[in-house]
């Protein structure tokens, strides 16, 4: 019996063959613009309304568009969105990745885009001690406790992170017996944050000669009710961006997720985006303390 196939080529139609048939053709899955949802679910997935996240797109625009529009590259609207689903929801990467139709590797990218986009803000919307006058932040406080000259009040909290390796990972163990960084964040009475230290182990303690002096004990009832707005702000903030109950990265990204979501956090107050419902918060055990101005 002759063969079909000897005026052709047997190596040449044995690869069409494999091609034809394990060929697995390109799909590249449908994103859809997150920004047709109503607002109540963009504040509810993103912390941020249409309008806030298009305010966010053109400031970060610059800083994160895509070089190339090769394979449906992920637009900026795209970029800004990603990172603050991760930020709102503290979740796994691919988690983010399986809701946005997504490799957890592209989320990683994006997140990591808008973190260091975000970081070049700092000094624009991170301002100490406000972006009021002093006299006008000394009166807001005043009024809350009468604690006069105030300008800024101060305290420290831990954000739980992953377990770092290598021969620091015991720097990062604090006294709850957690890895975390320790975070010194300073707020006005209005809960924007005027400036955040992010870049300290978890194992760092804080002075404790505040806590046992003369002064503190006489001023305590008044200190009391003003710090009330620094411990407020930690809920606002860990309540907006869930992520920073816990981050599953390195001290150093953690670190940028931080300072990055401070930045948000001030960008959604001075837009007057909707406050977050915050329960009670757990004591880091770490007394505050006031700026005060003479």
């Amino acid at each position: 019996m002759g063969s079909p196939f000897m005026d052709e080529r047997p190596i040449a139609i044995g690869a069409q063959i494999i091609r034809r048939e394990f060929q697995i053709e390109r799909v590249l899955c449908d994103r859809q613009d997150p920004l047709l949802f109503t607002d109540d679910i963009l504040v509810e997935r993103y912390r941020f309304s249409r309008d806030g996240i298009l305010y966010l797109n053109n400031l970060l625009a610059p800083y994160i568009i895509s070089q190339t529009r090769r394979s449906h590259a992920l637009s900026t609207t795209q970029t800004v969105c990603i990172a603050l689903r991760f930020f709102a929801s503290g979740t796994f990467l691919y988690t983010v990745g399986d809701a946005e139709n997504l490799s957890k590797s592209t989320v990683c990218r994006a997140i990591r885009k808008v973190c260091v986009a975000l970081k070049y803000m700092l000094r624009a919307f991170v301002v100490f001690p406000g972006h009021l006058c002093v006299q006008t932040v000394k009166e807001v406080f005043y009024a809350i406790g009468g604690f006069p000259n105030v300008i800024g009040a101060l305290d420290c909290t831990q954000i739980r992170i992953k377990a770092p390796s290598g021969p620091n990972e015991p720097d990062y163990v604090n006294r709850k017996g957690f890895h975390s960084i320790d975070v010194q964040v300073t707020c006005d009475a209005s809960y924007l944050i005027s400036n955040v230290e992010a870049k300290w182990p978890g194992s760092v303690h804080d002075s404790k000669i505040f806590r046992e002096s003369h002064l503190h004990r006489t001023l305590e009832q008044a200190l009391c009710r003003t710090r009330a707005r620094i411990e407020m702000t930690f809920g606002h903030l860990k309540e907006r961006f869930q992520c920073l109950k816990r981050l599953r990265v390195a001290p150093d990204r953690a670190c940028d997720i931080i300072v990055a979501c401070s930045i948000l956090h001030n960008i959604a107050i001075i837009r007057r985006g909707r406050a977050p419902e915050v329960g009670v918060q757990p004591d880091d055990d770490l007394e505050p303390v006031l700026y005060k101005q003479n």
